[in-house]
């Protein structure tokens, strides 16, 4: 049995000042967490127990569908190099030398050594399919390290791989982590949702983000009532009508003296002209990646046209470049397409017959296909062009969706208004395809003696993410006061407070009712210290245990105090019935856990 007076609970009345989320300063406040650096935290006793608890829910879900490994933090640069990724990572990934001088990283991922065991090991299709997972502590160089353990440069991370023979193998692996993960959610007492999301630096062909909606989140999240959800660097939407300008003159492109009208909101003024009937013009230039310096050169001019009173989604627009972004200074507009800043348009600008071919890579947002007469730059200082029609007048290289969705847009799928939604991601599941067996040089013999790379899925799941997300759910419910973890997670499931240990039968009372908890199998802490009743209290709900019994007065009449913070219920108990009841209790909410979170 566990005995508050005998444990190394630092409870703080106040959180410190830098101190942002409520998650953070919680954690703070209970004890769980002490800050040692930026980004850099030790986890106390309570702390590990509930991090403890919640590897043990992923380790045994993980266990039913794969194997675990446990691969080296400490990484050669060869191996990422392999991939490409060594020059991708950037500033992200920590570097040192060794005192022979090679180089080496500390690892954000794991895809890169998977790959490399695998390409040593695996010679044939009757060795497929393998998942392999581990759960490791992993490092990022994070440039602003803030609200506790969200965002961090050291964290513990499962990570799992799946190597398959085909796409359709992989479907399965796939959906074998989905169904994993959304157990492992639900054992832990979150309301989550599952939305498409953007590959990033792992790459492949989908990918699913696991959210949980909080204030403290950093992800927007689009979601509707037909059950539609999509990170705002994947979400699309349906567009109101909008209803054209009429031609002028004989409907061909007009030239039109503007002096000094620049913006989209200055040119509108001064046309009298609403933003949705403008080409916004945006120019960067793409740093490609080395494999593709051959065919299309390190730097490749992008120009982006979009609605006028739309934004552009960088994520999108990455995932077509394929290289780093850079907007393009006035200095690089006039020397590539002798416009100055602020009239580049359309017409006259030579694009790229495709994507893979060299040349000036133009798109054009899907929101202006089939626009017609719209107003746009004119390639030449204090003039715009009026009736310009895309696919009459110029000829992007491609048409794709490259905007931010707006709140209010209809949904893809029925109409319905899009809403969005703060949320912290604490979970992503990939097809990553044969970006590293390709590049890396893994192959296996089919069943035809063929050899054949094999395509693979990445499957992360950040640890601290899922208390933390867990805290913030809570501690919205109670004002940012106070939280309860559900008991899967809680570092204790339930606390007997002694509310004045002086009393011979109060301390009788409570050490037999732990005791009975205790042999019922019940995760026990009995606050046996000699302090305030009140002061007992607040620290019981400060460390987010979410069942309390008070050993108190009612003791003479053979009672004691439920309080069951999940349901924010309290009733009075029979102390011969109390841990049969607390006992029945928690074995009902740990196999009826919460639902995934509605949309």
């Amino acid at each position: 049995m566990h005995r508050w007076s005998q444990l190394f609970i630092p409870t703080l009345r106040e959180a410190p000042a830098d101190a942002e989320v409520a998650s953070h300063k919680l954690l703070l406040r209970a004890g769980y967490i002490r800050q040692l650096g930026a980004g850099i935290y030790s986890y106390l006793f309570l702390g590990n127990r509930s991090i403890n608890k919640v590897i043990a829910i992923v380790r045994e879900e993980m266990d039913r569908i794969g194997q675990e490994f446990l691969l080296p933090a400490l990484n050669p640069r060869e191996v990422w190099e392999e991939s490409g990724r060594w020059s991708v990572m950037g500033d992200n990934m920590f570097r040192l030398q060794d005192r022979k001088g090679a180089e080496l990283c500390l690892a954000m991922t794991h895809e890169e050594v998977m790959t490399s065991i695998a390409r040593n090991e695996l010679r044939s299709y009757k060795q497929l399919p393998q998942i392999w997972y581990q759960i490791q502590t992993k490092f990022r160089d994070e440039p602003r390290p803030k609200s506790g353990l969200l965002r961090v440069r050291q964290f513990i991370m499962k990570d799992a791989y799946s190597f398959d023979i085909d796409e359709a193998g992989l479907d399965v692996s796939y959906n074998k982590h989905d169904d994993a993960y959304r157990r492992i959610f639900t054992r832990c007492g979150l309301q989550f949702v599952a939305v498409d999301a953007d590959s990033g630096a792992m790459g492949g062909s989908a990918s699913q983000e696991f959210m949980v909606y909080t204030d403290a989140g950093e992800d927007l999240i689009a979601s509707s009532a037909s059950g539609y959800a999509a990170n705002l660097e994947k979400a699309t939407s349906r567009l109101a009508p909008v209803e054209d300008l009429a031609p002028t003159g004989d409907g061909q492109p007009e030239l039109v003296h503007t002096p000094g009208q620049r913006t989209i909101d200055e040119v509108g003024a001064f046309l009298n002209t609403q933003p949705q009937h403008q080409i916004k013009t945006m120019a960067y230039t793409a740093e490609l990646p080395e494999a593709d310096h051959a065919k299309l050169g390190r730097l490749r001019p992008v120009i982006v046209f979009l609605r006028g009173d739309h934004s552009l989604n960088e994520a999108k627009l990455l995932a077509i470049t394929g290289g780093e972004l850079r907007p393009m200074t006035p200095e690089e507009l006039e020397s590539t397409f002798k416009t100055p800043a602020g009239y580049l348009g359309p017409i006259g600008i030579e694009a790229a017959p495709h994507p893979k071919k060299p040349g000036t890579l133009v798109i054009l947002d899907k929101a202006l296909e089939g626009r017609t007469n719209l107003i746009a730059g004119a390639n030449k200082e204090d003039y715009h062009l009026r009736n310009v029609i895309p696919m009459r007048d110029f000829k992007p290289t491609l048409i794709a969706d490259v905007r931010n969705i707006l709140e209010g847009e209809g949904c893809p799928i029925d109409g319905s208004p899009l809403r969005l939604g703060k949320a912290v991601e604490i979970g992503h599941i990939f097809k990553l395809g044969r970006k590293y067996t390709q590049s890396m040089g893994a192959s296996v013999l089919n069943r035809d003696g063929k050899e054949v790379t094999p395509i693979m899925g990445s499957y992360g799941i950040g640890i601290e993410r899922i208390l933390t997300a867990a805290i913030e759910t809570s501690a919205a419910a109670n004002q940012g006061s106070a939280y309860a973890l559900h008991p899967a997670i809680a570092p204790f499931q339930v606390v007997v407070t002694i509310t004045n240990v002086g009393d011979a039968d109060l301390l009788a009372a409570g050490e037999k009712v732990a005791a009975d908890l205790e042999a019922a199998g019940v995760e026990v802490l009995l606050d046996d210290r000699d302090e305030r009743a009140g002061v007992k209290f607040k620290d019981a709900d400060l460390v987010g245990i979410p069942y309390r019994i008070n050993i108190g007065r009612g003791v003479v009449e053979g009672k004691v105090e439920f309080v069951d913070r999940l349901r924010n219920l309290n009733q009075d108990v029979l102390l011969t019935e109390i841990a049969t009841q607390v006992a029945a209790q928690l074995t009902s909410t740990l196999r009826n856990p919460l639902p995934a979170a509605g949309l």
